[in-house]
């Protein structure tokens, strides 16, 4: 991703589209950037404090007056901030729905419409209107009104118990896995959504739930259940999945650690001086003898580096690499030769480093065009856009309906 220069070759993929960006905490923004990376206009709608995300700082991340949270998951925005339950928010907030192609929100079941911004009252006021709602486990049923936590999907998704150590302890995935397959999901559904505009004229609702992500994911292994009747099972200390046969996990070495996927039995015997190894069977012993492969590899991957173990097995076709720290990931050359990560210049923040667009296009190249708002940083010129007048505005601002904020003066 490119920093924006000012002369896009071409217009960008969504330049045109204005996304009303009703989200919160990961999921929602993670989509909306997504849509802002390819050049849609999106107006984050916040309260008059900002978006709780802006409060939560992940390990201590704060920033100076931008939360570093926040900051990751909101650039490409511009932001209003407006109390939407003031009874003098509703006309305000019927401009920007006219205004909007698409509408993305990610409150809990039923608090859309309770603050009049529920796809049958959009929809009569933006017939055409792409609606995408995000929930955690559905719209309706049983754990609707259930938080949809990360963590608490990975639980419920069975994901866990594809790992389970020997003693059945699940063990969940470091990142924020659910709310990030979520937020892909929606960003999907908002394209396909606006594609189906295109051709029809028309608009749609459009539903998202992170429990159908996660499950979705997992097409593999769950059929591997369903279809194979294989149940998961406990594995070795490490080992990553219960259904890929061993080794597959990250081992220890003299200096550091190295990852082995599933490399040929026979040839690692030979490279790691296991001779039993040597006259093993790739899926028959890969499975049934998951324990002792993985503990005699461990045991011999201690007697050299990981940059020993790296030349030798990569010299032989053996499916190995790095375990990397952060430290480390960002100055890897594939990292940097791929151009992973995008820096720019925030007003607030100074000089900001994060991951970048993942998608690259060779006509339409995503940039970075403003980099994630203050709280009511925009409220004023979106209000102008939206046909109120400035002295309204100001009014506006004097009642408490909206916020304003600038990068010079909170």
């Amino acid at each position: 991703m490119e920093q924006d220069q000012g002369c896009d070759p071409m217009p960008a993929v969504l330049e045109g589209v204005r996304v009303l960006d009703l989200t919160i905490a990961m999921s929602g923004p993670l989509a909306t950037m997504r849509l802002g990376d390819l050049g849609a206009d999106v107006i984050k709608v916040e309260p008059l404090q900002g978006e709780w995300q802006r409060h939560t700082a992940a390990g201590g991340g704060t920033g100076n007056r931008v939360n570093v949270s926040f900051l990751a998951l909101n650039r490409n925005k511009r932001s209003i901030a407006i109390d939407l339950k003031h009874p003098r928010s509703e006309p305000v907030v019927e401009r920007l729905i006219r205004s909007a192609d698409v509408v993305v929100q990610n409150y809990r079941p039923g608090v859309a419409a309770k603050l009049g911004l529920g796809y049958d009252r959009v929809r009569q006021l933006r017939p055409d209107v792409v609606y995408v709602s995000i929930s955690g486990y559905g719209e309706s049923g049983p754990y609707h009104r259930l938080p949809g936590q990360d963590l608490l999907l990975q639980g419920l998704s069975g994901a866990m118990m594809s790992a389970v150590d020997a003693n059945g302890h699940p063990r969940a995935a470091p990142t924020y896995l659910v709310d990030a397959v979520t937020g892909y999901n929606a960003f999907e559904a908002a394209l396909a959504g606006l594609l189906h505009r295109h051709r029809t004229g028309e608009g749609q609702f459009i539903t998202v739930n992170m429990l159908d992500a996660i499950i979705a994911m997992q097409m593999q292994e769950i059929t591997v259940y369903t279809v194979g009747q294989v149940p998961q099972s406990p594995v070795p200390p490490g080992h990553a999945n219960c259904y890929i046969r061993a080794p597959y996990a990250p081992f220890r070495t003299r200096d550091g650690y190295l990852i082995l996927a599933f490399p040929p039995l026979v040839k690692l015997g030979e490279l790691l001086d296991i001779p039993w190894l040597t006259t093993a069977d790739d899926e028959t012993d890969g499975h049934a003898r998951k324990d002792a492969i993985h503990n005699a590899v461990a045991a011999a991957l201690t007697q050299r580096t990981t940059e020993e173990w790296l030349q030798l097995f990569r010299a032989h076709g053996v499916w190995a690499g790095p375990v990397y720290g952060y430290r480390d990931l960002v100055s890897d050359p594939q990292v940097i030769h791929n151009g992973s990560f995008v820096s720019y210049d925030h007003p607030t923040e100074g000089r900001v480093t994060t991951p970048g667009f993942p998608i690259s296009f060779t006509r339409t190249p995503s940039r970075v065009r403003a980099g994630a708002p203050l709280a009511g940083e925009h409220t004023v010129t979106v209000l102008r856009e939206v046909g109120i007048s400035e002295a309204d505005a100001k009014s506006l601002v004097e009642a408490n309906v909206v916020a304003v904020s600038t990068p010079e003066r909170g």
